[in-house]
């Protein structure tokens, strides 16, 4: 007596899923590292780009106060380092850095650190600069 087409079916079925016992560990091992190496690369990512945007907002805040009437480069200096350690100090960017400087026109203020790292061995290096025109009083 011959069988429905269903049931040839399903025993077709049972002996493939017999055949593939162990195919979602083998799945995994190879899909886990991918799936790791994404979710650091996003972390890598977000801490590379907050440590810039913190930089760049010390080099703002220096200019500001080195571009000013009676500011000096030394305190446009002072106030971006003040702004590196408010924002986090070195959990944020390690081993800030701050050159100002200011001429009779221009006031000009970097600031280059290393962002926090996940991928051992890697340290990315941050550097950002920004400038302003010396305010000056005219008749």
């Amino acid at each position: 007596m011959r069988r429905p087409v269903g049931f040839v079916l399903l025993d077709r079925l049972r002996a493939v899923k017999e055949n593939e016992r162990g195919s979602t560990s083998v799945q995994m091992v190879l899909l886990m590292p991918a799936l790791f190496a994404v979710m650091f690369l996003g972390m890598q990512g977000a801490l590379f780009y907050h440590a810039r945007t913190v930089a760049l907002a010390a080099a703002q805040e220096g200019v500001r106060t080195a571009a000013g009437l009676d500011g000096t480069g030394a305190a446009g200096s002072q106030d971006a380092y003040a702004f590196v350690d408010a924002a986090g100090g070195d959990d944020v960017l390690i081993g800030a850095r701050v050159i100002a400087s200011r001429s009779a026109t221009n006031a000009t203020v970097t600031v280059s650190g290393r962002s926090l790292s996940v991928v051992p061995g890697w340290r990315p290096t941050v550097t950002q600069s920004a400038s302003a025109p010396v305010e000056r009083i005219t008749q």
